[in-house]
């Protein structure tokens, strides 16, 4: 049978992105407490197609995610990336997994809690590599009464999330990465007093968070978004590290 994906293309244009994308797909990730742990991803897999070729095989990109055998790191990233762009030919490969990271931790000092944080790998290779890790931690305020109060968020207790982006030097534990920010956050709230933590300011959270990643030698860059969700509108601040 004629192979008509790898036939050349004489109207020379070049296609940015060719791939599949949402493809649920079991992976194992590292886990400091427990070694490793089982999540289910959402892949979305793409090359540059150059103008010579006129298609590219889509099952290869699954085919390669099945040989590494969902075992998700750094240098397995690396792997599936290099595979993508020496098999289907391309000038650059770009990988995207969505996955949900279950944490441990206790509340209050007391309860054993298990907290969901919802985190992703992004990685590309041209003629450079670039990977980042994204993770979204949820920012409550402690309950204290038991009737509602008047304040932005519209429910009790939920008033954010800080959208956090890095790159690494070295291997950094996504849980520290996770803890560092809740850390971070509390030292802010443990400013204010219960009358007035309502009135958390996105800007002073920001710069909190983002001071916090600036001490640590493993990340390279990053950036901090924190949002407050509103009952009328949303409010955020963001910034960026300059190296």
């Amino acid at each position: 049978m004629k192979d008509i994906q790898s036939l050349s293309d004489s109207r020379r244009i070049n296609i940015k992105k060719v791939g599949v994308k949402t493809v649920s797909y079991p992976i194992t990730v590292l886990d400091k407490a427990e070694n490793r742990q089982h999540t289910i991803a959402t892949a979305n897999m793409y090359v540059n197609l150059p103008h010579e070729f006129k298609g590219t095989h889509m099952s290869r990109f699954v085919e390669i995610l099945n040989e590494i055998h969902g075992e998700i790191t750094i240098h397995s990233f690396h792997r599936i990336l290099e595979k993508m762009k020496v098999r289907l030919e391309a000038e650059a490969s770009h990988l995207e997994l969505d996955f949900p990271y279950f944490l441990k931790k206790k509340r209050n000092g007391e309860t054993l809690v298990l907290g969901n944080y919802k985190c992703s790998m992004h990685g590309s290779l041209g003629a450079d590599d670039d990977l980042k890790l994204r993770v979204e931690v949820p920012i409550s305020l402690p309950i204290v009464e038991k009737k509602k109060v008047s304040r932005l968020p519209g429910s009790m207790g939920n008033w954010g999330k800080a959208d956090v982006s890095v790159r690494f030097r070295q291997f950094f534990w996504i849980e520290d990465i996770i803890l560092l920010i809740e850390e971070a956050v509390g030292k802010e709230m443990d400013k204010l007093s219960s009358q007035v933590r309502k009135i958390l300011s996105v800007e002073e959270l920001t710069r909190q968070v983002g001071a916090a990643l600036d001490e640590i030698d493993a990340i390279k860059w990053f950036s901090v978004t924190v949002h407050n969700f509103g009952e009328d509108c949303s409010t955020f601040a963001t910034l960026e590290s300059c190296s």
